[in-house]
């Protein structure tokens, strides 16, 4: 039998404005296609440690053990939470979305004792219920997302912090949503170890997994009793290649470890600073956009809202799927739906990295508009963009209250000084 002969697939070009993984910068791109060296090349362990150098000015950190693990942000969860965890370890995990709840998995699976302390998609815990929690279970180490990409929501810490090493235990944090996008203050808040991922505000593809451990996560890792429950994930051996010594453990990933290399050096070129104040400019300008819309956040509080994953209500009678499969086939942008009990009910908009600009802004609420309009709902024409195009030129909102109404053929016609929609 002749085996077939397939001829090469042409990948689309499209707008990621969902979840993750966001847009890839040309450079980046290029640094991916540089040839290829072996894992233990001098060339490449200058890679590696300019890439560990750059990683702790992301994370703001000191800690030596920060590196880059082989696998997506999920690797990076599980790196830190079997490192951290053996069994009959008692765990907090706090729940109040997706990955919360992954986090709690792999810690049942590693043998924790695990208390879940659940809050519905879409709030944030308090101080108060986390100390509760710690005085009633006194755990090992507690889990907490700081970016719920599942909900949009974002988790202060501080707090949370002190009362957590105020018990005595490791507060180990999910930044794979906020790091390169938010500020990820590893020592000032003591996170005694971290993870992210390389495709979300890095915007470098999807592949590796940022991860971060500071003295004392270190020291209870040297004080375990059983062996690390993964040999791929064991930073006991990890930190043997990643550090000094450089033994060889595995065949890192060369070509992705170039890439974060680039997509690091231009975050910080742009300025962490910098950085943050763009991916909060324009979440400010898609806010505004949508409210003129009539599109509201499912985060009620906007102090708890993620600048670079927005999530929002589906207007009732709109249909979820035929919205996002429309903006995927006649513009080209990726939008997300909800998860868990936010299936159907909200979109997650992304402006990660360097997805986040006015342009793709500005597209959005354009394509959104018609999206909408074809599924009959009652949008004010023009509304999203006008109000948008007055926040970046920095002109007052107008009401969009109409003038003029008239009846026409029907429907009711508002004229306003912007546009006229139908109802």
């Amino acid at each position: 039998m002749n085996a077939p002969v397939f001829s090469r697939i042409q990948p689309p070009v499209r707008t990621l404005m969902g979840p993750g993984p966001s847009a890839i910068a040309p450079t980046v791109l290029a640094a991916m296609a540089a040839p290829t060296v072996g894992h233990l090349d001098p060339y490449f362990l200058r890679v590696m440690d300019e890439v560990q150098s750059m990683l702790r000015t992301v994370f703001q950190t000191e800690n030596k053990m920060t590196m880059a693990i082989s696998g997506t942000g999920s690797a990076g969860m599980e790196t830190c939470v079997v490192n951290l965890i053996e069994p009959g370890d008692r765990m907090i995990v706090c729940v109040n979305g997706v990955f919360g709840g992954r986090m709690a998995d792999v810690a049942e699976r590693a043998g924790a004792e695990v208390t879940k302390l659940e809050r519905p998609f879409g709030e944030v815990f308090s101080p108060e219920e986390i100390k509760a929690a710690v005085d009633k279970h006194r755990p090992k180490v507690v889990g907490i997302v700081h970016a719920e990409t599942s909900t949009g929501a974002l988790q202060p810490l501080e707090e949370i912090s002190e009362i957590v090493h105020a018990a005595g235990a490791l507060l180990l944090v999910d930044c794979v949503t906020s790091l390169g996008g938010l500020p990820v203050e590893i020592d000032r808040l003591q996170i005694d170890a971290a993870y992210s991922g390389s495709q979300k505000c890095l915007s470098c593809p999807p592949g590796l997994a940022p991860v971060t451990f500071g003295p004392k996560a270190l020291e209870a890792m040297d004080a375990r009793k059983k062996k690390v429950q993964s040999w791929y994930l064991d930073i006991g051996m990890l930190r043997n290649y990643w550090g000094s010594d450089r033994v060889y453990h595995h065949t890192a990933p060369i070509n992705m470890n170039y890439g974060l290399h680039e997509a690091l050096r231009l975050a910080l070129a742009e300025g962490l600073e910098a950085r943050f104040a763009r991916h909060r400019h324009h979440h400010d300008a898609l806010r505004t956009g949508l409210e003129a819309m009539g599109i509201h956040y499912s985060v009620s509080v906007p102090e708890h809202r993620l600048p670079m994953l927005n999530s929002v209500l589906i207007p009732d009678g709109v249909n979820d799927g035929a919205v996002r499969s429309q903006l995927l086939n006649d513009y080209g942008i990726e939008i997300g739906g909800g998860l868990g009990p936010m299936k159907g009910k909200t979109w997650r908009i992304g402006l990660m990295g360097d997805a986040a600009t006015k342009a793709n802004v500005m597209l959005f609420l354009g394509a959104l508009e018609q999206c909408l309009l074809k599924q009959g709902c009652a949008v004010p024409a023009g509304a999203g963009v006008a109000a948008a195009g007055r926040f970046y030129t920095g002109e007052p909102l107008k009401s969009w209250r109409p003038f003029l109404r008239v009846a026409a053929g029907g429907k009711d016609i508002q004229i306003h000084s912007q546009g006229l929609f139908f109802r």
